[in-house]
C-alpha cells in the first residue's frame, strides 16, 4: 500500500491538471487569484468548486455534463487527487482541473466575486461539537465561501449524515440565508438533476446499505 501510494505521488508530479500549493505557498496570495478563467482555462466561463473532492468522481462527471463551466476539485490527499486527474486526462476534459491544498486557504487562491458555485460531498461531519469549526458548512466556513462567491452563487451539500444535515439546515435559518431546496430522502424524489444522477462510489455502498441520501442547495445571506 506504501509503495501503490508513492508511486501515485510521483505521477501526481506529471500531471498537467493537478496544481498542488503548501501552506507556506499562500501566505501570499496565489498567481492564478482572479484569473483562473482568463488565464488558466482560457475562457470566461462561470468556476464551480468541489471541496474536499476525494478522487474527484463528482468533479469529472460535473465536468464532463457541463462543458460551459470550469470545475475544480480541492482536496487535501495527493493519493486521492491521483484518480480525479487521471481519469480527466483520459477524457481529455479540459473544463476542469484539481488542487493540492487546505481549504481553510481557499481565499488565498480565489477572488472575491470568482467563483458560481461550491459543491460539498460528503464532507466528514466532524461529529464532536468541539471540531464544529472544521465543519465544511459551519459559519466559519460559510465566511470564506462568502468571501469569493457571486452574490447570487449557491452551495450544494450532499451527505449521508443525518446530524450534519440538520446542523446546516439550522445554520442556514440562524444566520438568515436563502434555503432554496432540501430533501431528508433525494433518491425518493425521482428527479433527473446534477444532485440525483450523479453518485460517487461511498454514495452507490450508502445506498446499497438502506441510507438515505440528504441533499440541499442555498445561497448566502
Amino acid at each position: 500500500m506504501a509503495k501503490n501510494k508513492l508511486e501515485k505521488f510521483r505521477e501526481c508530479k506529471t500531471f498537467t491538471n493537478l496544481i498542488q500549493v503548501g501552506y507556506f505557498d499562500l501566505l501570499k496570495d496565489y498567481p492564478l487569484k482572479g484569473h483562473w478563467a482568463k488565464k488558466y482555462f482560457r475562457n470566461q466561463n462561470p468556476i464551480v468548486l468541489e471541496l474536499g473532492c476525494g478522487k474527484g468522481e463528482y468533479t469529472v462527471s460535473l465536468a464532463e455534463r457541463t462543458k460551459d463551466k470550469n470545475f475544480i476539485g480541492i482536496d487535501n490527499k495527493g493519493a486521492r487527487l491521483w484518480r480525479g486527474c487521471k481519469t480527466a486526462l483520459e477524457k481529455n476534459l479540459a473544463n476542469v482541473c484539481f488542487i493540492r491544498t487546505r481549504i481553510e486557504l481557499i481565499e488565498r487562491l480565489f477572488a472575491s466575486n470568482e467563483i458560481s458555485e461550491i459543491w460539498l460531498t460528503f464532507p466528514d461531519p466532524q461529529p464532536r461539537n468541539s471540531k464544529e469549526n472544521k465543519r465544511l458548512t459551519s459559519p466559519r466556513y460559510l465566511t470564506h465561501y462568502k468571501n469569493i462567491m457571486v452574490p447570487e452563487g449557491i452551495i450544494h451539500l450532499k451527505t449521508d449524515n443525518t446530524a450534519l444535515f440538520e446542523y446546516t439546515l439550522e445554520t442556514i435559518e440562524k444566520h438568515k440565508h436563502s434555503l432554496l431546496f432540501h430533501s431528508f430522502d433525494l433518491y425518493g424524489l425521482n428527479l433527473n438533476d446534477e444532485a440525483s444522477s450523479i453518485q460517487t462510489f461511498y454514495e452507490k455502498m450508502f445506498l446499497e446499505q438502506s441510507v438515505n441520501i440528504k441533499y440541499l442547495r442555498f445561497k448566502l445571506g
